[in-house]
């Protein structure tokens, strides 16, 4: 049986999908069998993977609003091991369309369950805000991991996101854990990115993954490429520090 793991955060630029792509593909190369499901409008994720946004008729929108089933919008990528199910602009106005349909939490949760039984990894990246569509991963997902960038505002909105999960766990999905804490963007030179890890694991301690994300150019690179780090430079920090990450994850979900 498989884990729905939602990569969350409300502030934008933390490393959301640099996450989401990278670990779900270290995942696939650790021979795990993995669904990414791009959940935020953006779509970065997907294009991130080579796949050509403007082109998908069917995605996480149809499969929100049921119009589609998970099984026919899911695409295999050039990443072994992993497919995703893409996002398209459209899924914009999907918290609008959703917003007086009973259940409306639920709408994700309902549409891929049963996907569990066919991947041992299903990870979503979610949008950067705590709306109906973060809402709906949260839902549907097992657990949540949370990426924090190494930088001065870091700990703000944590307070928020962490209230959010509470009030999920109690009202929608008391399942839910906390996968862990992710410190992502890390520059070793810097004063600050070391103050922000040791501020986060004093307060966090036992929460937080032990592999830390460091700042890499290749990383950023990547994506206008369409490909994880694992295939465009699988010798980089940035490759390294993905792989360590999925092994931490697989270690604790023995």
């Amino acid at each position: 049986m498989g884990k729905i793991i939602a990569i969350a955060n409300q502030k934008g630029g933390v490393g959301k999908t640099t996450t989401s792509i990278n670990l779900a593909a270290s995942l696939g190369v650790l021979e795990k069998k993995v669904l990414l499901i791009d959940a935020d409008p953006q779509a970065n994720a997907s294009s991130g993977l080579g796949i050509d946004v403007e082109a998908v008729t069917q995605g996480t929108y149809q499969v929100l609003e049921h119009s589609a089933a998970a099984e026919d919008a899911i695409l295999t990528t050039s990443s072994p091991n992993l497919d995703i199910i893409p996002a398209h602009i459209d899924l914009v106005a999907i918290e609008i369309e959703l917003v007086d349909k009973e259940d409306r939490e639920y709408m994700l949760k309902k549409a891929i369950t049963h996907l569990k039984e066919q991947y041992d990894y299903i990870i979503i990246d979610c949008a950067p805000s705590l709306g109906l569509l973060t809402l709906n991963a949260l839902t549907a997902a097992d657990s949540v991991m949370i990426p924090i960038q190494c930088e001065y505002f870091a700990l703000e909105g944590l307070g928020k996101l962490l209230n959010t999960i509470k009030s999920v766990q109690k009202i929608h999905n008391p399942e839910l854990d906390i996968e862990g804490l992710l410190l992502t963007m890390f520059d070793s030179r810097l004063r600050l990115s070391n103050q922000v890890v040791e501020e986060v694991n004093k307060h966090f301690d036992a929460m937080v993954f032990k592999t830390i994300i460091q700042r890499n150019v290749r990383l950023s690179e990547a994506p206008s490429y369409g490909e994880s780090i694992i295939s465009y430079d699988a010798t980089s920090k940035g490759a390294n520090n993905y792989l360590s990450l999925a092994e931490e994850l697989i270690k604790k979900n023995v």
